[in-house]
């Protein structure tokens, strides 16, 4: 375990560290590659293989302090661990073509989790690859995702809004342990998706209504001490600047994304497979008791 929140640490920074390069003029394909400082030779060449990364790609080093800098508030040091290792990269997109999540030895955030926080970071229409040598958990890979957008866009993003990004990121990795990482992440979501349609609470009370009527409509049971995590959250969130307008739209587009794939021939032959193999297991079952 402390081997997988090591790595799910030195994710999140690897993002944030990229120099100070103005891309203003950023091209849609142009790609940001983060490396973590401690990557041996070996492991390094392996994962720019794995990522294919263009030879003109601009190539960042992420340390573990910078890593401890950005998430030393919210995971114990201990935890975080003294090796950067995790890597990642961010492909321009062309606009309005929504945010997209790959992720390769990532075991303790989801593609959905890494949605949720780039996108109440202000990222947009991008494709982000998250990977490591080996197993890791990938909170870390968050901060230097970020800063490759930065980068990229030549867009500033506010510290503020680079906290509580890396904040949503552990809350729902922290979540998604009790009550399952989907769970965790539609939840996040749904809250966040209140907050762009209908404007942010006014205060905390509503707030905490707020949490209660999601955790309600997707039947998630909340313990006292979960909910006042996401109270916690979400009240930092309304007060730092996010665009709530943007992050609206991006799940909107992510909605899209999932919604075209069901009804392509491809979903339907996936769904199709997934309803044969359960029908095949009970009807294994049925057989037995014949």
């Amino acid at each position: 375990m402390k081997k997988i929140w090591i790595g799910m640490l030195a994710a999140a920074v690897l993002l944030l560290m990229i120099p100070k390069v103005s891309l203003a003029d950023a091209a849609v394909g142009d790609v940001i590659v983060t490396l973590g400082a401690d990557l041996s030779e070996s492991d390094k060449q392996k994962v720019l293989d794995e990522m294919n990364i263009p030879d003109n790609a601009t190539m960042v080093t992420v340390t573990n302090k910078e890593e401890h800098e950005y998430l030393g508030k919210y995971i114990p040091s201990a935890q975080i661990g003294s090796r950067a290792i995790s890597s990642s990269s961010i492909t321009i997109a062309k606009k309005g073509s929504g945010l997209n999540v790959e992720t390769h030895n990532i075991s303790g955030i989801t593609d959905e989790m890494y949605l949720n926080a780039l996108m109440t970071a202000g990222v947009k229409d991008a494709k982000v690859y998250v990977t490591a040598p080996f197993e890791v958990s990938g909170t870390a890979a968050l901060t230097g995702l970020i800063k490759a957008y930065e980068v990229s866009s030549d867009e500033a993003i506010s510290e503020d809004v680079k906290q509580v990004a890396n904040q949503e990121l552990v809350t729902t990795s922290e979540l998604g342990d009790k009550i399952g990482n989907e769970n965790a992440a539609a939840l996040i979501a749904k809250i966040k998706e209140e907050f762009a349609k209908n404007g942010v609470p006014d205060n905390k009370a509503d707030i905490e209504k707020q949490v209660d009527d999601a955790a309600s409509d997707l039947n998630v049971t909340l313990t006292d001490s979960q909910k006042d995590q996401l109270v916690s959250l979400f009240n930092k969130m309304k007060n730092v600047d996010i665009d709530w307008g943007q992050v609206g739209d991006q799940l909107d587009k992510a909605k899209d994304k999932i919604t075209k794939f069901i009804e392509s021939d491809e979903g339907k032959n996936f769904i199709q497979k997934v309803i044969d193999f359960f029908v095949s297991i009970w009807n294994a079952i049925v057989s037995i008791f014949k």
